[in-house]
């Protein structure tokens, strides 16, 4: 297809390329492959006019004029136009502002970027919707995100981008990092602050913040897998209790984890389905052996062996059959400990086994809790026993 053809030919700029030639294949990469994530591609003409301005034989200024007037000359109409317009107005316009390396980091910057985006595109470009909104999503099986009202657009805004620029990333160990960066992307997208046009505009204030706080992030990340940027930013804002389906931060956090730390989870819209056929269940690590799709059946030495459980009193109001819970409650004991530190105490390397097979059913069966119970996004959330818990390891420390 055209568009795969042009993707080479960005990737040949951004590898070989001249520095000038190599910063604006990233922008226009980045500006056209997040067209995607409302379904739509750039025209033969503007991927020709991206070429040649990457060459240097077009300034922007004429890019400009060349892609106006072709809109406003086109006597024929065909068939998805509009979709074609929008897409080449809207890649134009990304790729000037992320030629600049500058961000105005606050709720009115967030909505003149809107505005900057999608001007010539939406008469209501720059405008907050007065509205409510609701989308069906494939990931979700038609069901919906439940997006913020409009009438708490604004203050919404206001309150996480305040937030944000006040928080201190000094001392932050990377995973704390990579969480705290999700959750506010995540949160900011949730607002969903326009009717159109939202997924694009979040993900280019966010390349233009991580810059704006010494991150690199010049590469063709969110021009490859924008889609899996927007399902993944809807699996963590959505819940559904009678579903028995949490909120999934974890595959935004390793989109951020391939962009910041440069590791290698293989990024497919399979992995994010509420209900994945088999194949596509586990999500890997490319960079690392398969991870296991069960409870593992080996447990490190420092940990009690399924022997232990036996020895636990059954007419204990502390006891428990779930050897994973017992080996949890052992590796906490009287401390406050991270997920990454439970998961090294314990030997295991896959998160999303972790939260479902051993953190989260100690916590609902009492013996874990959250050392920010109101905050579960907290970027320095901790894990320690409660009462309960507490109670079952002195219990332990009884046995022979």
């Amino acid at each position: 297809m055209a568009k795969e053809h042009h993707y080479i030919d960005f990737d040949e700029y951004i590898r070989q390329g001249e520095p000038a030639q190599r910063e604006a294949a990233y922008a226009w990469s980045t500006a056209i492959g997040l067209q995607a994530v409302d379904g739509l591609t750039t025209s033969e003409y503007l991927n020709d006019l991206a070429r040649r301005n990457i060459e240097g034989e077009l300034t922007m200024d004429q890019v400009d004029t060349l892609l106006d007037s072709y809109y406003e000359s086109k006597a024929a109409r065909e068939a998805h136009d509009e979709d074609k317009n929008e897409a080449d107005k809207a890649s134009r316009n990304i790729k000037k502002i992320l030629s600049v390396k500058t961000v105005d980091f606050t709720a009115n910057g967030f909505i003149s970027l809107h505005r900057r985006i999608f001007e010539g595109v939406f008469k209501h470009a720059g405008q907050l919707r007065d509205y409510d909104i609701t989308k069906k999503e494939w990931v979700l099986e038609g069901d919906t995100v439940n997006y913020l009202n409009w009438e708490d657009l604004r203050r919404a805004l206001d309150y996480d981008i305040k937030q944000e620029r006040e928080f201190s990333y000094k001392g932050l160990a990377q995973d704390d990092l990579i969480t705290h960066i999700a959750s506010f992307v995540s949160g900011l997208w949730q607002i969903h602050a326009f009717g159109e046009g939202n997924t694009r505009t979040t993900a280019v204030f966010t390349i233009q913040y991580l810059r704006s706080i010494g991150f690199d992030v010049e590469n063709d990340l969110f021009a490859k897998h924008s889609w899996y940027f927007r399902n993944a930013l809807v699996r963590a804002n959505y819940k559904n209790a009678v579903k028995g389906i949490d909120y999934s931060p974890i595959y935004l956090e390793r989109f951020f984890r391939n962009l910041l730390l440069g590791e290698q989870w293989d990024l497919r819209n399979r992995y994010l389905h509420v209900h994945p056929t088999e194949e596509w269940s586990v999500q890997p690590n490319l960079a690392e052996p398969a991870a296991p799709t069960s409870t593992p059946t080996s447990t490190p030495t420092s940990t009690p062996t399924s022997s232990h459980v036996n020895r636990l009193n059954p007419n204990s109001k502390f006891y428990t059959k779930n050897e994973n819970i017992i080996q949890l409650v052992r590796v906490i004991g009287t401390k406050e400990l991270s997920i990454k530190e439970m998961m090294e105490f314990k030997g295991l390397k896959d998160r999303k086994n972790f939260l479902e097979y051993h953190l989260n059913p100690a916590i609902s069966e009492g013996f874990v809790c959250l050392l920010y119970p109101e905050t579960p996004r907290h970027p320095r959330q901790k894990y320690l026993l409660t009462t309960k818990g507490l109670s079952l390891s002195k219990e332990m420390m009884t046995q022979p």
